[in-house]
């Protein structure tokens, strides 16, 4: 189970968050089904054991990974940049742009919560082991993105674009930085979209990639976060879910994630060898 870091001022788990929390529940419960289903979840010593690895992952570097590490950071600037001219884009001049409110939290989050009860039914319904395994690798990897996420908004603060039009407001108690939204959809997406029979990748690439990335454009059109927030979402989660499915398949990982204390923040880290 995972605590989650408030702000200075109090706020109220989003329905998102709430989620996180049932599915990982749902995770545990998966576990007693039967010997096989047992066989395929995640185990709490092997989970403890995945998130060691998760965030000692800097640790084994290499000069690609630095590269590839800046490369994602160069890329979240540049977004940054139009982080402006994008929300003006969708709000205009509307007078509710600066409200403060999200009354589309729920919804949007709920594509991805249908992926992951979808696999959840199917894999009961035909008793398969690799089904219980993607569910497994699912319910890990919006964890572990769901911890990383909200570690990383308590340390940057910054607000969101519907309770300031200055995309630079850092470190004022906001929770903007990255999207929950968007690292748990991509985290649930890419599972679904890598996992299973070769015969229906491109389907399951369509849905799974389809459902991250259809989450991540709500966010940013209903005025909830900066473009920016939802790349570094959607590369925190996309990196996790391979970490997770390369830890299932009993194959060191080349992906993972990493967030590293430094002064007034994180530092947000990608694609790491575990071995």
């Amino acid at each position: 189970m995972i605590q989650i870091l408030s702000h200075e001022r109090p706020r109220r788990p989003t329905p998102f968050t709430r989620a996180v929390c049932l599915l990982a529940a749902a995770q545990i419960a998966c576990m007693g089904l039967s010997a096989t289903c047992a066989a395929q979840a995640v185990q709490p010593r092997e989970a403890l054991e995945d998130a060691k690895l998760y965030f000692t992952a800097p640790l084994r570097w290499d000069q690609r990974d630095w590269l590839e590490f800046g490369g994602t950071l160069v890329v979240l600037g540049i977004a940054h940049q139009y982080d402006d001219d994008v929300r003006t884009h969708f709000v205009k001049n509307s007078s509710d742009a600066l409200s403060g409110k999200d009354s589309n939290s729920a919804s949007d989050a709920l594509p991805a919560a249908i992926l992951v009860a979808g696999t959840w039914i199917l894999a009961g319904a035909l008793d398969d082991p690799g089904g219980y395994r993607e569910l497994g690798s699912m319910l890990e990897a919006t964890v572990l993105s769901a911890a990383s996420t909200e570690i990383l908004k308590y340390a940057t603060g910054r607000q969101r674009p519907n309770e300031t039009a200055d995309p630079n407001k850092w470190f004022s108690s906001g929770d903007s930085f990255p999207s929950l939204h968007a690292s748990a959809a991509f985290a649930i997406g890419t599972v679904f979209a890598e996992s299973g029979d070769d015969k229906y990748r491109w389907l399951r690439r369509f849905v799974g990639y389809g459902v991250a990335g259809v989450t991540a454009y709500s966010r940013v059109e209903h005025n909830a976060h900066w473009t920016s927030d939802v790349l570094a979402g959607a590369a925190l989660g996309l990196s996790t879910a391979n970490f997770t499915m390369n830890r299932r398949d009993g194959t060191p990982s080349s992906t993972s994630a990493m967030l590293v204390p430094v002064d007034r923040g994180l530092m947000l880290t990608f694609l790491v060898p575990l071995h």
